[in-house]
This record gives structure tokens, C-alpha cells and sequence, in this order.
């Protein structure tokens, strides 16, 4: 699952069957979003300008513009992941019903993007917000994966602001993942914190929200 090929014909698979349907890995916003925008709108009130949000592996899912549009703060959401076939779908989709956000200096925008390449598109100290639902996940779960995973972590702490945040959603236990984000973090020359709370259990499985702050 670390192969653009399979992301590629996944997608292309998805949108010939007709009618777009957004494609959630393990939930879509509405679950995570008393997560997200109380962050955000933390996160507003020691920031002049809109927020730049980071949308990691996007996919077809419909967080990032649902946070552009639902978010009363200013924000600047780039929805990237290393699929055009999925960056294709979800601007069509997005372009042909799109709504207004509820502040009018937001912006969305989506682009193809190798999400262990981020400093090479993003400058250092850049970012506020990085959200990853389900991208460390389908790395971790293939051969290679877990060090493309680690290539990723340290790529956001690059590019993010002086506390400025990672949220992972994830169904990994804890007890493993916060030991390995733990670790990731250690292996760099910046420092931060790592914190996890529990979303809730859906379909019978419990999961979580990790949580990365930069230090200032």
C-alpha cells in the first residue's frame, strides 16, 4: 500500500463506477472534527492571516474541504496526495459543488505531492496544521511502509511552525504508536511533544487521535 500504482488503480477503479463518492478511511469529518476546528480556532488566536492546513494523503476524502468550508477561522487548506487520479476526482468533485466558506478569506487548493518530499515543497517552519487520517496507517501496513512512515514524520516536524501541530487518526493501540512517534521524534534536532486522546469506537474498533506539537 506504499505504491503509487495501487493508489493510482484504486482510484481509477472507484471513479468508473459512476456517480463520485468520496472514499473515507475509517471515518469522515464529522467524527473528528470536535478534534480539529478547536485546534484550529486555538491556534487563530495568536495568528495574524489565514491558517495554512496540510491535508497528507488526502485521497478522495472530504476532510479537507469540509474543514475549508466549516472552519468561522481563516484557513488555507492544501489537499495533497501522490495520486493524480485522486487529486483529479476530488477537485472535479469539489469545483462542481462548491459552497462558500464560512469565512470569506479561506482558500482550497489540491495538489499531487510525494508526501515524504515535503520540505522540497514546502519551507521550513511553514505549516500550522498537519492532518494525516489513515496515510501513516496504510504505509505501516505494507513491506517498505514503515520507513517511508518515519520519512514522513520528520518531513511535517520540518515544515512546521513553532507550535504548530500533527494530528494522526489512527486505530493502532496506543502503547505502540506513541512509543514509535516518541522515538521519531527523538531521532531529530527539534523538539516537541506527543500527546494522544481517544476519538471513540465505530464498528467495533477503537480509535485515536495522536497528537505532535512543535516546541517554540
Amino acid at each position: 500500500m506504499d505504491k503509487k500504482a495501487t493508489w493510482d488503480r484504486f482510484y481509477t477503479e472507484n471513479g468508473s463506477k459512476g456517480k463520485f463518492k468520496h472514499f473515507e478511511w475509517f471515518f469522515g469529518f464529522p467524527a473528528v472534527q470536535d478534534f480539529i476546528l478547536p485546534v484550529i480556532q486555538t491556534m487563530s488566536q495568536s495568528h495574524s492571516g489565514p491558517l495554512h492546513i496540510l491535508d497528507m494523503g488526502c485521497g478522495t476524502s472530504a476532510l479537507g474541504p469540509c474543514i475549508y468550508r466549516n472552519s468561522p477561522c481563516a484557513v488555507q487548506v492544501t489537499c495533497v496526495d501522490i495520486s493524480p487520479v485522486a487529486i483529479q476526482l476530488l477537485e472535479e468533485h469539489t469545483d462542481t459543488n462548491s459552497s462558500q466558506p464560512q469565512n470569506p478569506l479561506s482558500a482550497l487548493s489540491f495538489q499531487e505531492m510525494d508526501c515524504t518530499q515535503l520540505t522540497g515543497q514546502f519551507e521550513a517552519r511553514s505549516l500550522d496544521l498537519i492532518l494525516d487520517k489513515g496515510t501513516t496507517d496504510a504505509l505501516v501496513r505494507s513491506n517498505e511502509g514503515q520507513v517511508k512512515a518515519g520519512q514522513i514524520i520528520r518531513q511535517c516536524l520540518e515544515v512546521l511552525r513553532p507550535s504548530g501541530s500533527l494530528l494522526q487518526f489512527s486505530d493502532e493501540d496506543p502503547d505502540a504508536r506513541l512509543v514509535w512517534l516518541e522515538k521519531e521524534v527523538r531521532g531529530t534536532d527539534m523538539a516537541a511533544d506527543v500527546g494522544v486522546q481517544e476519538v471513540g469506537e465505530l464498528r467495533g474498533v477503537t480509535y485515536f487521535c495522536y497528537q505532535i506539537i512543535m516546541k517554540i
